[in-house]
């Protein structure tokens, strides 16, 4: 430095310092979201028994409105105007804050009410079942039991090959394919699809 002037070559380095120190730390921050991202992706997309159930702060953040609606305020989607009504598709339903599989394709069957309709769930063990009386009715309300996510009801159906009729809304679930289900962390439930 000459007095209090800086010369052209003390400003170069000054830029390439402070350049190189924004450069590290665009780095450094694209780093941790990148490793932030694969860890929430893998929280949404694969399955881990270990895992425990989000807040619903986190569940508010995560899910879409229509999602959070139904599982944690109990709401009804419109029937015919649902994602999973009328899919034919090969694989599992999967809880939509836990990715804990709940039912498969191969049980589910076209009750004529526009909701996802199955005849039983992968196991009864992963639901409970409570009496509900809203809107001057009795059914009988199921929820998944991790997680507590409103599902739907069950009703006795003579045409169900159980008896029974598993009626629940679509934003309740993911629906995981049978093709990526080894991928996705769901192998031990390919023999669900091998009987039939």
């Amino acid at each position: 430095m000459h007095g209090a002037r800086i010369t052209s070559e003390e400003k170069s380095a000054i830029s390439t310092y402070v350049g190189a120190v924004i450069a590290i730390v665009l780095v450094v921050g694209g780093i941790y979201f990148f490793f932030l991202a694969q860890k929430e992706k893998a929280e949404t997309t694969t399955f881990d028994p270990k895992r425990p159930v989000p807040t619903d702060a986190v569940l508010k953040q995560r899910l879409k409105a229509e999602e959070f609606w139904v599982v944690r305020q109990g709401g009804t989607e419109t029937p015919f105007q649902n994602q999973f009504w009328n899919s034919d598709k090969k694989g599992i339903y999967v809880d939509v804050i836990t990715g804990e599989p709940l039912f498969a394709s191969v049980d589910k069957f076209d009750a004529q009410i526009g909701m996802p309709t199955f005849s039983k769930p992968i196991s009864k063990d992963l639901l409970v079942e409570y009496l509900d009386t809203s809107n001057d009715m009795r059914r009988t309300e199921v929820r998944a039991k991790r997680s507590n996510a409103h599902l739907g009801h069950v009703f006795s159906d003579p045409k169900s090959p159980t008896g029974q009729r598993y009626a629940v809304n679509s934003a309740a679930f993911h629906f995981i394919p049978v093709e990526e289900m080894k991928g996705r962390g769901y192998e031990e439930y390919l023999s669900l699809f091998d009987k039939k």
